[in-house]
Order: structure tokens, then C-alpha cells, then sequence
């Protein structure tokens, strides 16, 4: 069984390499790797649900407005996820579930201060799978 991300290493970004046996999954998965550069997922409980939006031209812009909305969720209303379903990708609108909760200084430990998810190095593979790659600014 293969992983459900990696971390990457990158000189002076962050990224991870996320992994699905189609794109729903490879997404979210995508989404918990992102949040797992952010956090010690481990402190965060799933008591709050975001319903999520976006839409993009294509593929691999869908993949990053994705990441930047939770970024700018996370940034702007103090919001930890934990738990992602994608409920669809299609025509270049993805729509999915969050859960999560706003940041307690008392349980959670911000690892590092994630920017936003870039085109730099962006791939999107299927093969018996999908595998996708993102360096996020940091």
C-alpha cells in the first residue's frame, strides 16, 4: 500500500507529492499533506465542517486554487483542517467538504507558515493512480 503523501524537500520552499487511486482522493490527499507541513495533524479534532468551492481553467490550476483556498481559509479565519472529501472534479470546478477547527494556541503548535501552493514543479501523473506534486511557497 502506498502512501497518501510525501514530503518533499525543496531548497527554501516546502512541497509533498500526494497520491490517489483517482482524483478525489489524490486531492484530499493532497489537502492533508499540505496541512501536515502546517500542523502536528494528530492535535486537531474534526469539529468543524467547510463546505469549499473553486474553479479553474484546467487540471493543475484547479489543484492549486484548491490548496491556495484552504490556505486562505486557514490564514484569514484561524481554521486547522484535518479531514478533506472531494465530493466532485468536474469541469473545472471542484467541490468539497473541510473538516477541522480554529486554532487553540493551548493544543496547536503552527509548524510552518505555508504562503500558498505554486505552479513551480506542479505535476499531475496518472498512471495505475494519480500522483500529484506541489511546492508551496513558505
Amino acid at each position: 500500500m502506498s502512501p497518501d503523501f510525501e514530503i518533499l524537500e525543496h531548497t527554501a520552499d516546502a512541497g509533498i507529492i500526494a497520491y490517489g487511486s483517482d482524483l478525489k482522493q489524490a486531492f484530499s490527499n493532497a489537502a492533508s499533506g499540505l496541512f501536515s507541513l502546517i500542523v502536528d495533524q494528530d492535535s486537531v479534532q474534526d469539529t468543524t465542517e467547510r463546505q469549499i468551492e473553486v474553479r479553474a481553467n484546467d487540471l493543475e490550476s484547479l489543484l492549486v486554487e484548491w490548496l491556495n483556498e484552504l490556505i486562505y481559509i486557514f490564514d484569514v479565519e484561524n481554521i486547522l483542517f484535518k479531514r478533506f472529501e472531494v465530493v466532485e472534479i468536474e469541469s473545472g470546478r471542484l467541490t468539497a467538504r473541510a473538516y477541522g477547527e480554529k486554532v487553540d494556541p493551548t493544543r496547536h503548535e503552527v509548524k510552518l507558515g505555508v504562503k500558498a501552493a505554486t505552479y513551480h514543479m506542479l505535476r499531475i501523473e496518472k498512471n495505475n493512480g494519480y500522483k500529484l506534486q506541489v511546492i508551496f511557497d513558505i
